[in-house]
């Protein structure tokens, strides 16, 4: 009877680690997207004059949709599939919308969806993906998550005693337990957060979001100058970077149906404001790699919980996006930064890993890592093209085995 009951509770106690160490992965996931490229949204929409209630939707529709498409991609191929939107997508949007008309700008939105479910039903973006040589693919990655790396240590300069708080509870946790470093330091930071009276909450009323739909209106204008750089921002930007990070940690799920869903849940609630969805990159990386769970196989929960949080945020909208950004610029950098050190560190191994290849990779990780932007494109595609060139170049159109 007693050994029956030490082995129900040891059971327990594993389920319970089992969903907690991809969940707290999550969490912190989903506060890095919020708390770290959130604002452009609230900016775009200011810019575009926007009303409350078009925000609050937009908020809604964001969120409910990366949601639902993350649940559902993570529960049908069992991997951490982490939907997002499009950062450089709303970026990109802030410089186009104070000038296009609302209804125009939703038409467009419809318009670079069905685009992203017939490449998806394609798959001729799948057949690109694995063209790509595995040092070039590590090398791009490193290169994306390198800056996010800097600034877990550049946040010192305006906030000295937080992150160096942080980065010495890293330390000292990381000796004891790695699976729950990251949860650590982000309870130890919030705690001294309270602790200085820095979070004020005051002006953020709980408030449920309504989603506003806006008859959608299509013209040759917004077609090509809102749809066609949107879907080309999204799909180099996102897509290809978010497809690598899957790849990098042994995920082989087609790009196809990825593509495919979330273009139709961005055709569905585009009408509501949503832009576009996409597989997710940098956050992803945090869900995807060991630290979320040692077993891969157990790691598609962190892909649903982001899913449940993404839902919660947009049943609420603006309020709980709101709550996420009173948290100091610093405090986030370094939570970000220091959950992605595994991941920078195993590209960066993986990049190295083949001597031949090093050096194309490494001029991957460095044309990445300098994201320069030409022609409205940044540094990911730039990277990723010098990389194959490189390549090229150097050892003939051929992938490295």
């Amino acid at each position: 009877m007693t050994t029956t009951t030490t082995s129900a509770a040891m059971a327990d106690r594993a389920r319970w680690r089992d969903l907690a160490s991809p969940t707290m992965a999550a969490f912190i996931s989903v506060l890095v997207n919020y708390g770290g490229t959130f604002v452009l949204v609230f900016q775009a929409a200011q810019l575009a004059q926007l009303s409350a209630a078009q925000t609050a939707s937009w908020v809604w529709s964001l969120s409910i949709g990366v949601g639902v498409t993350g649940i559902w991609l993570s529960y049908r191929y069992r991997a951490p599939i982490i939907t997002a939107w499009s950062t450089p997508g709303v970026a990109f949007l802030a410089t186009v919308m104070p000038h296009t008309p609302y209804a125009e700008v939703i038409g467009a939105y419809i318009i670079s969806a069905i685009a992203f479910i017939l490449l998806g039903m394609s798959g001729a973006f799948e057949r690109l993906v694995r063209l790509i040589p595995g040092g070039i693919a590590a090398g791009l990655l490193a290169g994306i998550l390198l800056q996010f790396g800097v600034n877990a240590f550049g946040g010192a300069s305006a906030d000295p005693v937080l992150v160096v708080v942080l980065l010495l509870s890293y330390a000292v946790l990381r000796r004891f337990t790695a699976r729950f470093a990251v949860v650590g330091i982000m309870l130890i930071g919030l705690a001294l957060l309270l602790a200085q009276g820095r979070i004020d909450a005051q002006g953020i009323a709980l408030a449920l979001a309504a989603p506003v739909f806006e008859m959608p209106r299509f013209s040759v204008a917004s077609l090509l100058g809102v749809a066609l750089p949107l879907f080309l921002i999204t799909l180099t930007g996102q897509y290809m970077p978010g497809m690598l990070v899957l790849r990098n940690d042994g995920y082989q799920v087609s790009a196809n149906p990825i593509l495919t869903v979330t273009g139709l849940g961005s055709l569905l609630m585009a009408p509501f404001g949503a832009h576009a969805f996409n597989v997710a990159a940098i956050t992803a990386a945090i869900c995807t790699g060991k630290d979320a769970h040692a077993d891969p196989s157990k790691r598609y929960v962190a892909g649903l919980a982001c899913g449940v949080l993404y839902i919660l945020v947009g049943i609420f909208g603006v309020t709980l996006a709101s709550l996420f950004m009173v948290l100091p610029r610093p405090f986030i950098t370094a939570l970000a930064g220091l959950a992605l050190l595994g991941a920078i560190g195993n590209s960066l191994a993986q990049a190295m890993a083949d001597v031949r290849m090093r050096e194309t990779a490494l001029i991957t990780f460095l044309a990445t890592a300098a994201n320069v932007t030409l022609l409205g494109v940044g540094g990911a595609l730039w990277g990723l093209a010098a990389g194959l060139a490189a390549h090229g170049l150097m050892h003939g159109w051929r992938k490295a085995a």
